[in-house]
């Protein structure tokens, strides 16, 4: 059965161990090994049993999506901040972006589009110090 145990470990591969997945892995086992059982009941080798048990069970990925097990990516706190800073930097330039085309639309006499741009270069400016911060800890 350490085939099954394998085969079990590959698909609970990268998850945390919480006390609710380790039930998961323990009652996957468990299955997987009665089902073997019953295939050698009916007259298949062991090694056949087993690899037709995992065969039925199905892909990995599969199983992995459909049990709602996905692999946990590790990012560093300054990554996942530096990804936050671009994101406020190309939100911004977008309104800005409206600003400045609704402006020259609509009043291009007035250069009121500046008002509301020091407004929200403030958004990028703040997700900056925060990734400087986190770079700083990780």
């Amino acid at each position: 059965m350490n085939k099954i145990d394998q085969f079990v470990e590959k698909i609970f591969a990268g998850i945390p161990e919480t006390e609710e997945t380790d039930t998961m892995k323990w009652d996957m086992q468990e299955s997987l090994q009665e089902r073997v059982r019953d295939l050698m009941e009916e007259g298949k080798t062991e090694e056949d049993a087993i690899n037709k048990t995992i065969i039925d069970f199905g892909d990995i990925e599969d199983v992995r999506n459909e049990l709602g097990l996905h692999r946990v990516v590790n990012k560093t706190k300054g990554e996942t901040a530096f990804l936050n800073f671009l994101y406020a930097l190309f939100g911004s330039a977008l309104l800005i972006s409206l600003f400045v085309f609704i402006n020259l639309y609509y009043a291009s006499t007035v250069l009121w589009w500046v008002y509301p741009t020091f407004a929200v270069l403030w958004w990028p400016l703040s997700m900056f110090f925060h990734w400087l911060k986190k770079r700083g800890e990780g």
